[in-house]
């Protein structure tokens, strides 16, 4: 079975376009056109770049499903998983549950952050944000796809679910859909999805889901919006520029001179791999160590009464209030 991902593409990205353009036409108060066209400027160097990243990832997972063809067959007495429309619906789950992790540790590990922040440095949150995509996400984020090849997932079927997992988040960067309901607590919608976008504090690595919500709900990242706390989006280290190198490498130039700041090997690890805030003398706090100390600051009277932000509904006792 073969589908012509090139094709699919070429319709949608037009497509893309003229939604941007009708959003902006109903809600300009919404755009920052500086911001925007920094933004598109952005996405065409990515799409240049995901252009050979994602031909060579994609002959990757052709590779590795090849190379480990004969011991499936031996141990598991199959050679492909197939193409049965439940193995597809197996696919997409599977793509959504890497897409959750590969997420999460692209806001968790500050080198992963790193190459993520651009999608995230808008102060604006429209659907140009949707197409705004780091230009070195897609070096490191088959990775965490290799299992599928692995274990008999066709690679076109891996490949396909990726273009439909992308297609689908586009939708998601939008205010101009409100609460979905009941549909909202099982899939991401742009009501939920605006949380993750947002620097509030008590926003912060929030809502990492593609297209369903239920792995934040799972794995305790997941929070709905306070009815008193209107996002701020951005983040909090802002680059106060709209020049695209800027934009994909500030964090990178930040982290090598953090790295110099100390002559401990260990503490050179951490800059570079542990969350974005880390430091060695304190001098600036992860999400978690925020949000403890908002914790910590006696704002839980004022707040517990009206959200679950710092309250597990579950269990009824404080959440550790850290993706």
């Amino acid at each position: 079975m073969e589908l012509d991902i090139d094709l699919v593409l070429t319709y949608i990205y037009p497509i893309f376009v003229m939604l941007m353009i009708l959003e902006y036409i109903l809600a300009r108060h919404l755009f920052d056109l500086k911001e925007s066209f920094s933004g598109f400027a952005i996405a065409i160097v990515a799409s240049a770049i995901a252009f050979f990243s994602k031909a060579f990832a994609l002959g990757v997972f052709i590779f590795v499903f090849n190379f480990f063809k004969e011991a499936r067959l031996e141990y598991f007495g199959y050679e492909s998983i197939g193409w049965a429309w439940f193995v597809w619906i197996f696919a997409i789950l599977a793509d959504d549950f890497n897409f959750y992790w590969h997420h999460r540790f692209s806001h968790s590990i500050r080198l992963l952050w790193a190459a993520h922040v651009p999608h995230h440095s808008a102060k604006s949150f429209n659907l140009s944000i949707g197409i705004r995509n780091g230009w070195f996400v897609t070096l490191y984020k088959p990775i965490f796809w290799l299992w599928l090849p692995i274990v008999g997932f066709e690679p076109i079927m891996i490949a396909t679910c990726l273009v439909i997992n992308g297609i689908y988040q586009f939708f998601l960067h939008t205010q101009l859909i409100p609460s979905l309901g009941w549909y909202g607590k099982i899939f991401n919608t742009p009501f939920v999805h605006r949380i993750h976008h947002s620097s509030n504090v008590e926003y912060l690595d929030k809502n990492h889901g593609g297209i369903l919500i239920i792995w934040d709900k799972l794995f305790g990242t997941y929070q709905s919006i306070i009815s008193d706390v209107k996002p701020k989006y951005g983040i909090l280290k802002d680059p106060k520029t709209y020049n695209p190198i800027l934009l994909n490498t500030h964090e990178f130039s930040s982290i090598w001179k953090d790295v110099q700041k100390t002559s401990s090997w260990k503490d050179k690890f951490k800059y570079i791999f542990f969350p974005p805030g880390w430091s060695h003398d304190k001098s600036s706090k992860t999400t978690m160590e925020l949000q403890q100390a908002f914790v910590d600051n006696s704002l839980i009277p004022k707040l517990d009464m009206k959200t679950p932000i710092l309250i597990d509904t579950s269990n009824d006792k404080i959440d550790s209030v850290r993706s």
